[in-house]
């Protein structure tokens, strides 16, 4: 590559815009990123301290790779031979686009989906098809199965960020059986919502599901994900085209010793489900927003044009939502992560007080 090439090829990336992150904000009740804070800090603490203990970070972690892979195996019913890790479920799906797809593959999806996999399709300038969700933040399985004749991969972020919709169980089978294609189904809000496909793994071999420990377990600043799919393709993924040590030791350790954690876990996750529905109800029950049905840790709501004022107003009492804007129909658009029960009833208490 010459040097103007060099110049002409950032002068070209510099036109994209890259997944956009939240604002950061210092010393306020975050709710804009779906982290869980449900999970009492002092648990985290425990399990990094032992992490640290059962560690030695001067060497490579040869082995323990292998035991985390055990550990998740496990938990999700599939075998060993079916699990691959990586550093955040992002860097999976990004090493998939760039192994597996080109300019002229066709990708389907929603719109929208979630950002850092749109990004990257621009990226690598692999075209998609976007179905649009419709008026009440559903989609139409049917829209999928009559696009999917055009289409050579089928993504789909289940529930979706930012939406929390979820297609039903039987619905998204039919859309596997029905695809001459592969059906990668990102499952990061997984424990959220009412099912999971990673047994379906063993069944589809065009199946892929992709999952982190940075949402339900509470580790999203370890960088943890994993993919689920064909003992062929794992094996490939794992040897071939993964990074030789993707992951830390101390992330390895703490994947483990968290999975140790489930009945704590699924606890938590009841929690926020309730927390969940709560939030919907009271924000319904205010009259002043379109609020949409949610299988995530998040909620979203239209705010019917008033989206930047009460971004706004909730940033000056110390409170941080996600501002969306422009979501198919509906013009401003906030998403609320669900925190624990105090957070939640101190985000609804701004709202009301705004409302007055």
């Amino acid at each position: 590559m010459t040097k103007k090439q060099f110049t002409e090829k950032i002068e070209e990336l510099s036109k994209l815009q890259g997944y956009q992150k939240p604002e950061y904000h210092s010393g306020i009740l975050k709710l804009d990123s779906n982290e869980n804070f449900v999970i009492n800090k002092q648990i985290q603490e425990d399990l990094i301290d032992t992490a640290q203990k059962n560690s030695d970070v001067r060497e490579y972690p040869l082995g323990k790779m292998e035991r985390l892979v055990e550990s998740i195996a496990d938990y999700t019913g599939v075998t060993k031979q079916m699990v691959g890790v990586g550093n955040g479920s992002d860097q999976i799906l990004d090493m998939f686009l760039s192994h597996f797809a080109s300019k002229k593959t066709k990708i389907l999806t929603s719109n929208p989906t979630f950002g850092f996999f749109e990004e990257r399709c621009k990226l690598y300038q692999i075209p998609t098809i976007k179905i649009p969700f419709a008026k009440n933040m559903t989609l139409n399985i049917e829209d999928f199965i009559k696009k999917s004749k055009q289409a050579d991969i089928i993504y789909l972020d289940s529930p979706n960020n930012p939406t929390g919709f979820q297609f039903k169980k039987d619905e998204i089978i039919e859309l596997i059986k029905k695809f001459d294609g592969v059906v990668i189904v990102d499952e990061a809000y997984g424990e959220f919502s009412e099912y999971s496909l990673a047994q379906f793994t063993k069944k589809f071999p065009n199946l892929i599901v992709v999952k982190t420990f940075s949402k339900t377990f509470g580790l999203a600043g370890l960088r943890l994900g994993y993919v689920l799919a064909e003992k062929k393709f794992i094996e490939v993924f794992t040897r071939v085209i993964q990074y030789p040590y993707p992951l830390n030791t101390m992330a390895i350790e703490s994947g483990i010793l968290a999975l140790q954690k489930i009945k704590q876990i699924q606890e938590i996750t009841r929690i926020v489900k309730e927390e969940r529905t709560r939030i919907i109800k009271k924000l319904r029950e205010t009259g002043a927003f379109d609020v949409f049905d949610s299988k995530a840790n998040f909620v979203l709501f239209d705010a019917r044009g008033a989206d930047k004022r009460i971004y706004t107003a909730l940033l000056e009492q110390g409170i941080s939502i996600r501002k969306l804007g422009k979501i198919g129909d509906h013009e401003g658009c906030l998403r609320v992560t669900v925190g624990t029960k105090d957070m939640n009833s101190k985000f609804l208490l701004a709202i009301r007080d705004l409302l007055k």
